[in-house]
């Protein structure tokens, strides 16, 4: 069975929708690439997807043991590179509510999980990638 399914809707637009769910994420190019800028850019899910994929895995982690990182927040920045366009490094900063109360081994725990993430590995070497844990 298919993951997701896409629709080009014309003027470099897209929409996915996840087969399983039904839910729908609308993709624009980029304003520097002849796009609107309207929605996320492919490149732009493809840096948010790795933030998303290490606090899915942190939260697994941090829920075996016994840790609370409801409400973490991450930022994310990506950068292009010409010849050929291509994303080039994902930025992420991670902040947590409850940082105080991690020792450091939580921490490792946590650094540890979220540096193995699936998309993590996933993505080409040649991208540079700069995590910030904030803690």
């Amino acid at each position: 069975m298919a993951t997701s399914k896409i629709t080009y809707n014309g003027l470099l637009r897209t929409t996915a929708t996840h087969v399983a769910s039904g839910s729908q994420i609308i993709s624009d190019a980029p304003i520097d690439n002849q796009g609107k800028g309207e929605a996320f850019s492919p490149t732009d899910l493809l840096a948010t997807s790795l933030a998303s994929c290490m606090f899915t895995i942190m939260g697994i982690t941090a829920n075996a043991h016994g840790l609370n990182i409801d409400g973490a927040e991450a930022e994310i920045t990506k950068v292009m590179a010409t010849e050929p366009r291509r994303v080039s490094a994902i930025h992420i900063n991670f902040t947590f509510n409850d940082v105080k109360n991690f020792s450091d081994k939580d921490k490792k725990i946590l650094a540890h999980a979220a540096l193995n993430c699936p998309v993590y590995h996933s993505l080409n070497a040649d991208i540079n990638k700069v995590i910030n844990f904030g803690w």
